[in-house]
């Protein structure tokens, strides 16, 4: 069937009041990652930032080598993306890299020699029984009316990892890996530092939601009000306090156990004390936003169903599992997808209080240098502009792999009580 008048106006209207949202995607969001691309590509450093100025006998020759889209590049391309004019080998101009993919080689190269390779396959053999016991457990409550209990299986999993990482020599391998590259250290201690995070932003969520949620306790408008104040306040105010509490002499933190005739540590200048500390903080600011989705999920969930499972004489606890937790999953899914891809991204955070510190040593990233941090020193310090972009590529394709496959594992755009 054709589009007729009527439906060709009703189309244009609606793109009409969808141009300004389309425009912003265009210019804030694609523009940007395209331009990203293209800088991945180049030799843009500290040594050369300056812009190919293209000459009218170097356009001719150019055109003369290239006779079919020669003149296309020229005269389009050229002029919003010089750097694909220009030979590398000119001193100071930004070009693009021969062969182009140099930069994502110089990031991974390391990485792809036998020790490494066999470390790598060491860590993955490592992480198996608990993938394998993820996929299993999965396939069991899709494919059973009746699923068994498997929490015992995710016990044998753990162990089983625990054995393979001594048998393997666990810890040999990630040195080896991290002998590859800066990529891989800053990827596994941002990795790290939101599987560290997450469990307790739900595991405090849930037990401020429960403890609020509860009939018999009174003043519950003060008590959400305090207890939402870590979420309430600006990041950057936060994180100014805590790392106040963190100084080593002047810190609150410190002074407190003088009182009692311990010595402080220097928190921010030991590494494990300096990643405890971020995450720490995080989860002080971090665990109001999942209490709140969880109260709220709370008070949705029908109190008959409780009082029907007092009625055949389940325990708390055993209500807490078959019904709390199962009808809470639709709400709290989500917010840990988003949460998990915020904390990956953290910046600000961890900046004020730890500036990616302590230092390792030269050319090294610090204890809690993550991936948005390593970027901005990488970008406004080193000015490897190419190199990073490379790098923010890489983290790019890996990021919103990992959100497409958790959509589609979590299904969270399910409805509740299907």
């Amino acid at each position: 069937m054709g589009v007729t008048y009527r439906g060709l106006s009703k189309y244009l209207v609606v793109l009409f009041f969808i141009a300004p949202t389309l425009l912003g995607v265009l210019m804030l969001n694609v523009f940007p990652i395209l331009f990203n691309v293209y800088v991945s590509f180049t030799n843009r450093n500290t040594y050369h930032y300056q812009t190919y100025e293209p000459l009218p006998e170097e356009r001719a020759a150019f055109v003369e080598e290239h006779p079919a889209l020669g003149g296309f590049t020229w005269d389009v391309l050229c002029p919003v993306m010089p750097a694909l004019c220009c030979s590398p080998d000119r001193m100071m101009v930004y070009c693009v890299r021969e062969p182009f993919y140099d930069n994502y080689v110089r990031l991974f190269e390391d990485l792809f020699a036998g020790e490494a390779l066999l470390a790598l396959a060491k860590l993955v053999l490592i992480v198996l029984p608990l993938v394998a016991v993820g996929v299993a457990a999965e396939q069991v409550k899709k494919r059973l009316l009746s699923p068994p209990d498997t929490s015992w299986w995710w016990l044998v999993a753990i162990a089983a990892g625990v054995a393979l990482w001594f048998l393997l020599d666990g810890q040999l391998a990630l040195e080896r890996l991290f002998a590859t590259g800066n990529f891989f250290v800053v990827m596994f201690r941002t990795i790290l530092y939101v599987i560290c995070c997450i469990p307790f932003f739900f595991l405090f969520g849930l037990v401020m939601a429960l403890m609020l949620n509860n009939e018999w306790l009174r003043g519950k408008g003060i008590w959400r009000m305090l207890v939402i104040v870590p979420w309430a306040v600006p990041s950057y105010i936060s994180a100014l306090i805590w790392q106040f509490f963190f100084r080593t002499e002047q810190g609150t933190i410190n002074q407190l156990l003088g009182i009692l005739g311990i010595t402080g540590p220097s928190w921010l200048l030991d590494p494990s004390l300096a990643f405890f500390a971020v995450v720490l903080v995080n989860i002080w600011m971090s665990y109001p936003f999942f209490m709140v989705i969880i109260l709220g999920a709370l008070q949705s969930i029908p109190q008959e169903q409780y009082e029907a499972a007092e009625v055949d004489g389940a325990t708390w606890g055993q209500q807490l599992m078959k019904i709390t937790l199962p009808l809470l999953r639709p709400a709290v899914m989500p917010a840990v997808v988003l949460s998990s891809i915020s904390t990956f991204q953290m910046f600000n955070t961890v900046w004020l209080i730890t500036q990616g510190g302590p230092i390792q040593g030269a050319g090294v990233p610090g204890a809690t240098e993550f991936v948005m941090i390593h970027a901005y020193k990488q970008v406004f310090q080193s000015r490897n502009d190419g190199l990073i972009g490379a790098f923010a590529v890489i983290v790019f394709i890996i990021l919103f792999a990992a959100t497409l496959y958790s959509m589609r594992i979590t299904r969270i755009t399910k409805g509740a009580y299907e």
